[in-house]
Order: structure tokens, then C-alpha cells, then sequence
């Protein structure tokens, strides 16, 4: 089990006073520091117009935490493919893979907000399509060694080879999933998964079902089941008045950041996001008691590596974390991040316990 920084970098609260670019600053910093305490992973949402997050190039900071650091794996969290012409991202991750001496994790999904569609004049009623034709196209220029023709319904190119080509061959690539669509097309392709708890519970039941689902369309289609990856809000608190400062915090993240960024009428939304609807109706309810396992970490270490235990036992490869949300102040996340490694990580085995045997 290895263990990511993560961020999706939500700034969308009332009488917020954190600028934009400060924010940004922070998790630049975190994403640097998470490699000075052990961590696997850096992964960097991509948002614009500040609708939920603040950070529209995750590949440009990604690249600033590369060249100052030797180890960490960088990836995006997630490109939102559709919103993008394939061959330009094709360029830009294998860039980033080759001046980061191969430590990209390519991870991609449709997003949705249509918000963040229209300016771009991107496909967003027909995103499912072009995002499945934008991965494929992306998987070949990345792939084949000879120039790349296609002629597809969203793109259409002749004998185009990237330069320079990704050190890794291939990049390992994870499909966002939050819907079984989304799963099916990473087990089609033979790619990787990553996936929210919050989103396994309400669509599955739980993460086990949501690997048991990804494991046998791998299998349908073929191919070796690749690595699983989910993500938590995560938040320690040692005290009652901790504990429901912490869930206060991740409810306001709901209510004021992700119901204004998630399709939230099933009117107007197509069917392939209804289920966010159901999300949406979800938070509006929340109250801070009513948060669970199923989608934070959150309590003592004990209770945090009880939850993290599941996800293992389920055959998930890596946590990443999500602590700088809430506006949750900056030493504060730096805090939370080194405690965690220090008081969660060594509980189970993976590449922190190298880098610490290393470091010794």
C-alpha cells in the first residue's frame, strides 16, 4: 500500500480570504514536501474558472515539483481529456515524463461541469464519445513507434508522431472512475483505475464491489487487471471538539464547493451524470454526524489506518490524500502530512518503508 498527496485545490467558500495564487503557492509547496516525508505521490487536480478548484495546469506545477525533486510520481488528478486536443496532451505528459526521468502517472477522465465545457467549446452532451476517442487516440501517439493517422468523429489527423516520445513505454494510465462506464473502458483498454470511496459506496455499495466490478472487465476483455488507486478526504482529530471541527470542515466542502460544480437536476442532465444528482441530494442533507468511513478519514491514527485496512484488504495499491480542503490552513496540511507518515504509513508495507530503509 503506498500513500499520495492530493489536492483538487477548492477555494470556492464564502467570505473566502485566500487569494487564488496563494493557494496554488501551498500546494506547490505540499506537493515538494510530500517526497521530504516519504510519500509515493503527488496528484494535482485540473479545474478552471475557479468552479470548484483553482488550479487549471496541473502539468505546469507538476513539473516545478519534478525538478525539484528525485522520486515522487507526479500525476494529474484528473486531465479532463475532452476539454483538450489529444495530440497536444500526448505532448505535454511526455514531456513531463521525459524531463522527470519517467515519473508520470497519467490519470484522465470527462470531468463534469459543464461550465468549464462551454468556454472551450467542448463536446459536453457527446463527452462520453470523445473522451473514449481522445484516450485511444492519446494511448497510440504515445504507443506506436510509426507516425499515427486517424479520422474519427471529434478528431481527424495524418501521420502525426509527438516528440519527444515518454520515457515510459508504456506511461501508466488510470481511467477516472465513478460510474460502471467509466470502469468497463479502463478494463477494456487493460488500463489502471482510480476511484472515490464516497462515489464506491453510493454506486456500488463499497470499494470491494467497485474492485470486484474492475477486475472482472479486465478479465471480459482479456487483459491482466492493472493497479487500483481511491482517494480520501482525510482529517486527525484527537479530540470530540477536533472531531467535529474536522466534520464541520468537509461539510462545508460539499456544500459550498461540489454542489455548485456537479450536475444537480435530472432534467437537464444526461443520464451518464444522474448518479452525481443523487450526490448532490446527498450533500444538501449532510450533517456533519452523518460523515462515515465510507468517504473520509478521519479520527485517531488507529481509526484512519481501521478505515485504510479495508481498502487494502479490497486490493487497492495506493491512498491519496486529500488534506488541504476546507481551507484548511497551510502549516496545518503540512502537519497532517508529515503525522500521517509517521503515525499511519508504517502500519502497512509499501514504497515509504524503502524510502525510510534507504534513508537509514
Amino acid at each position: 500500500m503506498d500513500f499520495g498527496y492530493f489536492t483538487l485545490s477548492d477555494n470556492y467558500y464564502k467570505d473566502n480570504q485566500r487569494s487564488s495564487s496563494e493557494f496554488v503557492r501551498d500546494i506547490r509547496d505540499q506537493a515538494v514536501f510530500a517526497e521530504t516525508i516519504g510519500m509515493h505521490s503527488a496528484w494535482i487536480g485540473e479545474h478552471h474558472f475557479s468552479t470548484l478548484g483553482v488550479l487549471s495546469c496541473p502539468d505546469i506545477v507538476l513539473a516545478y515539483v519534478a525538478a525539484r525533486t528525485e522520486r515522487i510520481r507526479l500525476a494529474p488528478a484528473v486531465n479532463v481529456l475532452p476539454l483538450h486536443h489529444p495530440i497536444r496532451v500526448a505532448e505535454q505528459w511526455a514531456t513531463l515524463d521525459l524531463i522527470s526521468d519517467g515519473r508520470v502517472d497519467f490519470a484522465t477522465g470527462r470531468g463534469y461541469d459543464k461550465r468549464e465545457y462551454v468556454p472551450f467549446k467542448a463536446p459536453y452532451d457527446n463527452n462520453t464519445a470523445a473522451f473514449v476517442e481522445g484516450l485511444e487516440v492519446l494511448l497510440r501517439l504515445w504507443n506506436e513507434t510509426e507516425p499515427v493517422t486517424h479520422k474519427g468523429e471529434f478528431y481527424e489527423f495524418e501521420n502525426i508522431s509527438i516528440t519527444p516520445k515518454p520515457v515510459q513505454r508504456p506511461i501508466p494510465t488510470y481511467v477516472a472512475s465513478f460510474s460502471r462506464p467509466s470502469i468497463e473502458l479502463a478494463g477494456r483498454l487493460g488500463l489502471n483505475n482510480v476511484v472515490a470511496p464516497f462515489a464506491a459506496a453510493t454506486q456500488f455499495g463499497g470499494l470491494q464491489a467497485m474492485a470486484d466490478t474492475y477486475r472482472a472487465a479486465c478479465i471480459e476483455h482479456d487483459n491482466e487487471p492493472g493497479r487500483l488507486v481511491c482517494s480520501y478526504f482525510t482529517h486527525f482529530a484527537d479530540t470530540p471538539e477536533q472531531d467535529m471541527a474536522a466534520r464541520v470542515r468537509q461539510v462545508r466542502y460539499f456544500q459550498e464547493c461540489c454542489i455548485a460544480a456537479l450536475p444537480n437536476d435530472k432534467r437537464t442532465t444526461s443520464p451518464t451524470y444522474h448518479y452525481f444528482v443523487d450526490m448532490v441530494d446527498n450533500m444538501k442533507a449532510m450533517k456533519p454526524e452523518m460523515l462515515t468511513d465510507k468517504s473520509v478519514l478521519l479520527g485517531t491514527p488507529q481509526q484512519i489506518i481501521d478505515t485504510i485496512a479495508k481498502a487494502d484488504d479490497a486490493g487497492f495499491a495506493e491512498i491519496i490524500l486529500y488534506f488541504n480542503l476546507g481551507l484548511k490552513p497551510h502549516q496545518q496540511v503540512l502537519d497532517e502530512m508529515q503525522r500521517f507518515m509517521e503515525d499511519v504509513a508504517p502500519a502497512f508495507d509499501g514504497s515509504h518503508k524503502r524510502v525510510s530503509a534507504a534513508a537509514e
